[in-house]
């Protein structure tokens, strides 16, 4: 992937459930890095869209390209292992185990996982002390290292958002596709977010989320993508988009 090549693209995207057009996408490129919002009343198709990018929903025509590899037609769990992460609007936490074990769970590729080493212990033990230090680091990085040792069902809804973040970037993506990363916590924790958010950017990753909050939007997005009825209407800066005639007519219809 060149430095001008867009990490994340696709073309002539389609999905329709039951008949309905749930996504008509004819063009959408993401930057290299930075921070876009996708933005659009309720059934645009902001999520069926992030959906898609992820193989977490196959599209009926069209293509998705990261970098320079088509990916449209790969499981989620390959494009996962390609530097994207997905997070979703109901958080998939193991609630029932501790926050450090949440994100130790959430790294990918593990020694444990594989029959040969479960069978013989092989670099199991060194590599778990990896996992748990890195689990511990990011942690840290959300602000929940006090909450290492506590359930996940046991934290605040807006600490579970945090949590949910951690785990995320446990598999070190280099895109994140975030399916309303702020919605439903206080004003403090959303806006702890979203400065966690604008570190990432800055480490030169792509951040990717899904808000219908546009003075969130305007605080830290570099770029708006507006959805409506499926289709992108609009894309830019968000002082040069979220004025527009059509998209304020998208979010009063």
């Amino acid at each position: 992937m060149t430095e001008h090549t867009s990490p994340l693209r696709c073309s002539s995207l389609e999905k329709s459930f039951d008949g309905v057009k749930a996504l008509r996408v004819r063009d959408l490129e993401f930057p290299v890095s930075g921070i876009t919002a996708i933005v659009g009343p309720n059934g645009a198709g902001k999520t069926t869209l992030l959906n898609a990018l992820t193989g977490f929903v196959r599209p009926d025509a069209g293509t998705v390209f990261l970098g320079n590899r088509e990916i449209t037609h790969l499981p989620p769990w390959r494009i996962a292992r390609l530097g994207v992460a997905r997070s979703f609007q109901e958080m998939r936490l193991v609630r029932l185990v501790t926050a450090l074990e949440n994100v130790m769970l959430a790294r990918p590729n593990q020694r444990g996982e594989r029959l040969f080493a479960a069978l013989t212990g092989i670099g199991v033990a060194a590599e778990e002390a990896t996992n748990r230090a890195k689990a511990t680091e990011l942690l840290r990085f959300v602000g929940l290292l006090d909450k290492t040792s506590d359930l996940a069902g046991q934290l605040s809804y807006g600490q579970q958002k945090l949590l949910s973040l951690a785990c995320c970037l446990a598999g070190e993506p280099r895109v994140l596709l975030l399916d309303e990363p702020v919605a439903g916590v206080h004003a403090e924790v959303a806006q702890e977010i979203l400065n966690l958010l604008v570190r990432l950017a800055a480490q030169g990753r792509l951040v990717v989320f899904v808000e219908h909050d546009f003075s969130a939007v305007r605080r830290v997005a570099d770029m708006v993508v507006v959805m409506d009825q499926g289709s992108v209407i609009a894309a830019g800066r968000p002082e040069d988009v979220l004025s527009r005639p059509e998209v304020v007519e998208a979010f009063v219809a």
